[in-house]
């Protein structure tokens, strides 16, 4: 649930009066723009508590500017704190707090700022609460949190808080909280328009080789791949494995080493047994002449140990130095109520005892699997430390995002394991692995909570002088290629396409076109040749549907230098058939009366037309696909 919610950039809250507090706050309080918090406080043991409370939860002090204390060195007596938290001192006047929120309030470092007040027999709470609303209209824009310590005598500031729309709290630590959650909220948010970063590797998994070899193993009736099987499947997605040779009985074995010339890492092969090296199934760093009889001793003591299973011999693999590398652990899991997920953490024998793992949704890209990366504790030693390098943490985000790949393209997959998956600074390798398969009658795509990339809709499209475009779905990667395309076009194209004119349009714009919910809508786009990220992008039509799919709104546009080829008609032929496939009733756009290059298409390909009652100017352009 955790990694949904995130994936939907919403907040998650432990407590149903945690639910009402951070409705209350998301409600009352504009959005932020940074994560840096003022404590302003006329009791320092208060101030204190949120420090401490806010620290405890990864938050961000603000650092005054030397002219935010300059001003309040104006407004404050000589003893106030002179750093943040702001202490404005115990015998402080309602203009005290109003004078000092003023000077803060010019700090572009100041993103939020959190008043407390602690009852003192100087002044009354309620004025003090009437010097803060006062002061509000003041704050340009940021959010400001309030917490009056204290019970009845406290009443009517927090009541005058509430009707002034200011989100107060009972305690420090819950109006921290309350801040905490606004931080949250807006990573999550802004995680969703996030332009991911394009896969430097373009090159296309073997699809088929690894289909072949999971239903081998299914039509044989294993329910678990071998270490050499594993791996093939992998090395199709482009995962680096640590070569692993089969070998029938100990004297093969022995022979495999003495090619390899080096020490080895000694398995037993078996459909049987998964965790290999808890029942002495694993030797490691074994030298040539050793291999023969160390792996008659593997076979004789598992023999005894689990006379019931089927052992076909051993695999042979070179000795990996991990030196200052991380064991890290990537698989997929398959949940009863989300399908596969995938897990990644802190690998090696002790797995489950360390229990440092995440899951995330797939389909994955770089940008989610690098969210999930940082959600771990590894990732701390992943970043190098004292003479320790770093690992790639990029090559270990691809590799999650292959295994998402994997896991989208095969249905025959129901577990898989790297561990360990060691990432050091030159790469990662995958030093073991298992598969765990099954007979299914539903695709991939099928079986996943998020829609992933419909590889099926791709299609090539001829252009002018014999030019080549490929018409595909649209990804979050395409957003700076969208983005170039609307700065080609003309103030003509922007009015008829948008029906309005536009200078410009902004990354959350083009983010919004470009990362989109496939079972939602649709968008294909017509690209130059090369992966998403790396292609130009010359027009786009869209599709939008309804929630119950009875109707569902189109939009194209083609870059005008390739207009009156016909690749608007082809793109709007595709587009009209995906709705056909969808079941949609019927696909309705609205197009300018004066476009007529538009109307004239939308008439060819048998959609119907009226003029809109609410907008002058324009036509209903409709057509049942089916």
């Amino acid at each position: 649930y955790e990694a949904a919610f995130r994936r939907a950039g919403m907040l998650r809250v432990p407590t149903l009066e945690a639910l009402f507090d951070a409705a209350e706050t998301l409600a009352f309080t504009p959005a932020l723009r940074g994560e840096r918090l003022v404590i302003l406080s006329n009791g320092g043991g208060i101030a204190v508590l949120a420090t401490d409370a806010l620290m405890s939860a990864g938050g961000t002090l603000a650092e005054l500017s030397r002219e935010t204390i300059a001003a309040l060195d104006g407004v404050l007596p000589g003893t106030w704190s002179r750093s943040n938290p702001v202490d404005i001192i115990g015998d402080a006047p309602p203009e005290r707090y109003a004078a000092a929120i003023d000077a803060i309030v010019d700090d572009p470092q100041a993103d939020a700022l959190l008043v407390l007040n602690s009852p003192t027999a100087v002044t009354t709470p309620t004025a003090a609460a009437e010097a803060v609303v006062g002061a509000l209209p003041r704050a340009k824009r940021r959010p400001v949190l309030t917490s009056w310590v204290g019970d009845a005598s406290v009443g009517e500031a927090r009541a005058r808080f509430r009707d002034a729309g200011v989100p107060t709290y009972e305690s420090p630590e819950d109006a921290v909280t309350a801040f905490t959650q606004l931080v949250e909220y807006r990573r999550n948010q802004q995680a969703l328009m996030e332009t991911p970063p394009a896969r430097s590797s373009t090159d296309a998994p073997d699809r088929a080789l690894a289909r072949a070899t999971l239903q081998r193993a299914v039509e044989a009736g294993h329910a678990w791949l071998d270490g050499a099987a594993s791996k093939t499947v992998l090395s199709a997605y482009g995962i680096d494995t640590a070569q692993a040779r089969f070998a029938p009985d100990a004297a093969a074995a022995a022979a495999l080493a003495r090619e390899l010339g080096r020490a080895v890492a000694v398995k037993i092969a078996s459909p049987d047994l998964t965790h290999k090296s808890d029942i002495g199934g694993v030797a490691l760093d074994v030298m040539p002449e050793a291999v023969a009889a160390t792996a008659d001793a593997m076979l004789t003591r598992i023999r005894d140990t689990h006379p019931d299973a089927r052992l076909s011999g051993f695999t042979v693999e070179p000795m990996i130095s991990r030196g200052s590398g991380c064991e890290l652990i990537a698989g997929v899991l398959d949940d009863r109520q989300f399908g596969p997920v995938i897990l990644f953490g802190q690998g090696g024998t002790a797995v489950e005892v360390i229990d440092d793992t995440v899951v995330a949704l797939p389909p994955l890209n770089l940008k989610l699997a690098r969210d999930a990366i940082v959600r771990t504790r590894v990732s701390r030693l992943m970043a190098g430390y004292r003479d320790v390098p770093a690992v790639d943490i990029d090559a270990v985000a691809d590799v999650l995002v292959r295994l998402s790949d994997l896991v989208v393209d095969c249905p025959e997959i129901i577990e898989l394991d790297i561990n360990p998956l060691l990432a050091r600074a030159e790469g990662v390798i995958a030093l073991d692995a298992r598969i765990r398969v099954g007979a299914t009658t539903v695709e991939g795509a099928d079986r996943l909570a998020i829609r992933p990339y419909p590889r099926e809709l791709e299609h090539d499209l001829a252009g002018p002088d014999e030019q080549l475009f490929r018409l595909r779905p649209i990804t979050p990667e395409d957003e700076p290629a969208l983005a170039r395309l609307y700065t080609r076009l003309s103030p003509e194209e922007v009015r008829l396409r948008f029906f309005t004119p536009m200078k410009f349009i902004d990354h959350v714009v083009t983010a919004r076109f470009s990362q989109i919910d496939y079972d939602r809508q649709m968008a294909l786009v017509l690209a130059a040749p090369g992966a998403p990220g790396h292609a130009e992008i010359h027009g786009v039509v869209r599709l939008i549907e309804e929630p119950d799919r009875a109707r569902a709104e189109f939009a194209i546009l083609v870059e005008h230098e390739l207009a009156g080829h016909g690749l608007g008609r082809a793109m709007m032929k595709h587009i009209i058939a995906y709705a056909r496939h969808r079941g949609i009733g019927e696909v309705y756009g609205d197009v300018l009366a004066d476009n007529r290059r538009m109307l004239a298409l939308c008439r060819e390909l048998g959609f119907g037309e009226r003029r809109s009652i609410e907008e002058p100017g324009v036509l209903r352009v409709t057509l049942v696909p089916g």
